[in-house]
């Protein structure tokens, strides 16, 4: 063998240990990790349905994992500052994002984001979907939805509903009720689902479409009327109250959750965090999201990236249609 050739297959052996040692060290990463507290942002105010399923998944997490997972709340932005402080994060999985769809969908609707949804940050795991709620004041003077619709139409430019976010599941659930009934609805914005279903609990607002979980116990208490939920099925928890769709035909929206790490997690990384999702749903928590109309969720991160993947395709449409824009 020439000098030449003994000198291009030391390298060759060389490059390879350095990728077996490279490989190496990220199993050991993923066997020892975590070994400090994990910090899970939640981009939003607390109170919200997204703040109380974040919680929930964070505790167990961390019984799965033996280590505090710590919910931190950094509302603002629409949701872009708690979720650009995970997109610039170090990708070695102490701080991870626990969002909803609204994460997807916003930055559509906005002219500037710090950060791509699909280029910026590792799908790990899709925790729960959620049909959402159509609640009204109890000012309003409307018993259900028909009546809903025809104070609507008897005083046309009249009705207020709350958005939790801009481009979120409920802001497009409401332009989807507005092209199904003809109503002319005002859109209002606030900064997350808490001060909004404060708002309209108090009479401020008039409607808030948003997650079941958000609006059941002030329905059960008289305090608001839930009209319509958007299953397809009526939920266990409120028997009484039916769906949008019997109604009007073939109506449905939901909400989606779930958890993402900045971009280039390493793979064994996202895999003992997933596993560590499902074992989650598996537990208690199961039961306790299904007792308040919360489908639990499940799968792989690959089948996470393309479930996000095909919502950012239907919405983007929805958006693009209605030409939704945040000011």
């Amino acid at each position: 063998m020439s000098a030449a050739i003994r000198i291009r297959a030391s390298k060759i052996f060389f490059a390879m240990g350095l990728g077996w040692a490279a490989v190496t060290a990220l199993a050991q990463t993923a066997s020892a990790y975590p070994e400090k507290t994990v910090k899970v942002i939640i981009p939003f105010p607390p109170g919200g349905t997204l703040d109380k399923i974040g919680r929930m998944l964070a505790q167990k997490m961390g019984e799965q994992l033996g280590q505090s997972f710590i919910v931190e709340n950094r509302p603002g932005g629409n949701g872009i500052i708690g979720a650009d402080v995970v997109a610039k994060a170090p990708a070695d999985g102490y701080t991870l994002l626990f969002n909803a769809s609204t994460f997807v969908t916003a930055p559509m609707t906005m002219k500037s984001v710090p950060y791509k949804v699909e280029a910026d940050f590792s799908p790990i795991g899709l925790v729960a979907s959620a049909p959402l709620s159509i609640a009204i004041s109890n000012k309003l003077g409307a018993q259900d939805l028909k009546s809903l619709i025809s104070v609507g139409r008897a005083q046309p430019q009249a009705l207020n509903f709350a958005v939790g976010s801009i481009g979120s599941a409920g802001h497009l659930c409401t332009v989807k009720l507005e092209q199904a009934t003809g109503l002319s609805i005002t859109i209002v914005p606030y900064k997350g689902t808490g001060p909004a279903m404060t708002d309209l609990v108090g009479g401020q607002i008039q409607g808030f479409i948003d997650p079941l979980l958000g609006s059941v116990q002030f329905h059960r208490t008289g305090q608001l009327r839930v009209v319509g939920v958007t299953s397809d099925k009526r939920v266990p928890n409120l028997p009484d109250v039916p769906t949008v769709s019997e109604t009007l035909p073939a109506f449905r929206c939901a909400s989606w959750y779930g958890l993402w790490g900045p971009a280039k997690l390493a793979p064994e990384l996202v895999q003992k965090l997933n596993a560590a999702v499902q074992k989650a749903l598996a537990s208690d928590m199961r039961e306790r999201l299904l007792a308040d109309g919360i489908v639990p969720g499940g799968g792989s991160a690959a089948e996470f990236a393309k479930f996000q993947a095909d919502d950012i395709a239907t919405s983007g449409k929805i958006i693009a249609d209605k030409k939704i824009v945040l000011e």
